[in-house]
């Protein structure tokens, strides 16, 4: 890995597939294994790369896998604009530029012992995806794992054979069968099964307290789970904040509505995670665009507990 900043490397799609409408993941490879190797060396859950082509330009995601599987790297995105537009047109074996790893990241090995909440909404589940699945490969190490997720429809829930393999609730939330074409769990590879569709080792409900919902705004005739705004269902599910951290991510006013949930309940400030990469351009802190006050969230975040938070003008953020 080079020491410039603006020097990108190559990944080749090895993989891709569609989460939800203009949603995909790529699975991506490294072609140079001298910046592989110094990738994997410095990545933690939490940072965040830029992705493009030349041509079209640079656009900011996070890694959406875990530092623990380090013969690739896994990002996912919504097709919005000329860059991702760009990026979604490339297929199997062609080639992206990146750059990172950047930023800060979850301090994981902090949360030993300690209960976990996550709580997203829509497409912001991709940044919590790699903590979870950290969490997961090292499931001795950590204590209860709950999640809370939500997005407007059905169709915009991303991961779905992955909520399938986390919580093992998918067949009751939709009626009990795989007619809304959902896999059934009982038709999932077992926990010593050797893999699963996503490329993760599945599951049991035992693992994870898994709670869907949808937006009682959105079109849900097929859903027979919980319709919520996802701060409803995380008061009506009620965790406890005992020996507990909790990570948010979504949509600036789910967050702001799910802060108060939390405090509510009992969790401390201190022990509330959210990241804000949606707010950074050029990664680096050059353009200015993420500062708030004297931070600049693409180096001095993403990731802020809720008491850092607090401390930033909210007139920049």
């Amino acid at each position: 890995m080079t020491d410039n900043l603006y020097q990108p490397t190559t990944l080749r799609i090895a993989d891709s597939r569609d989460e939800a409408p203009d949603v995909r993941t790529f699975r991506l490879e490294f072609t140079d294994s001298g910046y592989r190797s110094e990738f994997f060396r410095r990545y933690r859950v939490g940072m965040f790369g830029l992705y493009g082509l030349p041509g079209a330009g640079e656009s900011v995601f996070c890694v959406a896998s875990p530092p623990t599987r380090t013969d690739h790297i896994e990002c996912t995105f919504r097709k919005a604009g000329r860059v991702t537009s760009a990026l979604q047109d490339r297929e199997i074996g062609q080639t992206i530029s990146f750059r990172g790893p950047y930023g800060n990241s979850f301090p994981v090995d902090s949360w030993k012992g300690r209960d976990l909440l996550f709580i997203a909404g829509g497409i912001a589940l991709p940044p919590l995806r790699s903590v979870i699945w950290n969490i997961l490969d090292r499931r001795a190490d950590f204590g209860k794992v709950a999640i809370v997720y939500g997005a407007r429809t059905v169709a915009d829930l991303v991961y779905k054979q992955e909520l399938a393999e986390w919580g093992g609730r998918i067949p009751t939330a939709y009626g009990g069968g795989t007619s809304s074409g959902y896999p059934s769990v009982g038709r999932l590879p077992t926990a010593n099964g050797g893999g699963t569709s996503s490329g993760y080792p599945s599951v049991g409900r035992k693992d994870v307290d898994l709670t869907l919902t949808v937006d009682p705004g959105g079109e849900t005739p097929d859903w027979k789970g919980k319709i919520a705004f996802v701060p409803t269902a995380l008061k009506e599910s009620a965790p406890s904040s005992e020996n507990c951290t909790a990570v948010v991510c979504g949509p600036p006013i789910m967050i702001k509505l799910t802060m108060p949930v939390l405090r509510g309940l009992g969790f401390e400030p201190k022990d509330i995670y959210t990241t804000l990469e949606n707010r950074m351009k050029c990664g680096v802190g050059k353009c200015g665009r993420c500062n708030a006050g004297g931070v600049y969230v693409c180096k001095d975040g993403p990731v802020f507990t809720l008491e850092q938070f607090q401390s930033l003008p909210q007139g920049d953020l």
